[in-house]
């Protein structure tokens, strides 16, 4: 994200499903006004801590809601993340909040072989292969890499996908990275 993200900065962001608030923090950092959804009140509680913590607190508005029932603004902002949270039910509509030349970035859970250990227990909450970059084929894809690796021991199987809204513009694929490497 860092390499994307300082592209456009004192605009508006929005952190789905924010957990912990790594992402607002981040973007609040910044210089972005950023809008964190969380369904829980400790992970906001959590959020707040560490955007105290960092000084960027005032930069951050707290939205205690479900991001499967939030009403997202068209064409409101600048950057949107979604980190492990698997919502393909509402990505149009976080697609269509992105303003012209936003960027979205979504990192999630994967499905593999042998199976991951790391994230959801079942494979109805993460991804299939390309099943995230189908989704976006409407945007410019800037960067998507399924990877798998282990973390803390552990197999783990990831997705990410950096993408800008393009408004018409021609879908193509990233330079680096396609196909992915397994």
């Amino acid at each position: 994200m860092r390499e994307y993200a300082d592209e456009t900065s004192d605009g508006r962001a929005l952190d789905v499903a924010c957990g912990t608030g790594r992402n607002a923090v981040f973007l609040a950092d910044r210089g972005y006004e950023v809008d964190a959804l969380d369904q829980s009140i400790e992970g906001l509680r959590i959020t707040r801590a560490n955007a105290e913590e960092q000084d960027v607190a005032d930069k951050i508005n707290l939205i205690q809601t479900d991001a499967t029932q939030f009403d997202y603004p068209e064409e409101y902002y600048d950057v949107a993340t979604v980190s492990f949270f698997r919502t393909l039910d509402r990505l149009s509509d976080i697609k269509s909040a992105l303003k012209p030349n936003g960027l979205l970035f979504y990192q999630h859970h994967l499905r593999s072989e042998p199976p991951a250990e790391v994230g959801p227990s079942t494979d109805r909450y993460r991804f299939c292969s390309n099943e995230l970059l189908h989704a976006c084929l409407d945007l410019t894809v800037l960067y998507y890499e399924e990877s798998s690796e282990q973390w803390e021991g552990k197999h783990s199987a990831t997705v990410e996908l950096v993408a800008r809204n393009s408004h018409g513009g021609t879908q193509s694929y990233p330079e680096t990275q396609w196909p992915p490497v397994r």
